[in-house]
């Protein structure tokens, strides 16, 4: 279960920004809305996309300004360890993308996600991606017995008695 690995990766010493890959219209942004509303203090969601208040916010690497920026923005405080920031649709600014290498050199305390569509990723190719310097974790599509069992049609027993 992704919940179980995202709680994993927050309480990690040695935790990095984290990229949540997946196609689109999987429930990435479900997932971290649910995560930081349920396991912070603080929860403050930036949309990339399409978004002119964050349009320049990733013109230079600067962790501290970036932070204050977005504290600004969401008119929320950002306190290291309490206060997850989610950067949705983060293929839509590859220089954010790009922020997230300082973020794990210089600002490790700060909790940061970032969600986006593997086409995204692909589009923007030839751009700076943090190899080594962020956590991944990728989100698939429900297949049809867990869609099933999502719903509450069929019971988990029957999915196991159906891969036998």
């Amino acid at each position: 279960m992704l919940y179980k690995e995202l709680l994993e990766w927050k309480e990690s010493a040695d935790r990095k920004p984290l990229v949540l890959e997946g196609a689109r219209q999987v429930g990435k942004t479900w997932l971290l809305d649910e995560f930081g509303r349920n396991e912070y203090k603080y929860y403050i969601k930036i949309n990339c996309d399409n978004n002119p208040k964050v349009k320049d916010l990733f013109s230079d690497y600067d962790t501290k300004r970036i932070v204050r920026v977005i504290s600004a923005i969401a008119k929320k405080p950002v306190e290291p360890e309490k206060t997850l920031i989610f950067l949705d649709e983060i293929q839509e600014l590859p220089k954010a993308l790009g922020s997230l290498k300082y973020f794990s050199e210089d600002a490790s305390e700060y909790h940061i996600v970032a969600a986006c569509s593997l086409l995204g990723i692909k589009y923007h190719q030839g751009e700076s991606f943090p190899v080594g310097k962020v956590d991944t974790l990728r989100l698939f599509p429900l297949n049809f017995n867990e869609f099933l069992l999502a719903l509450g049609e069929i019971q988990k027993e029957n999915i196991l008695t159906s891969l036998k």
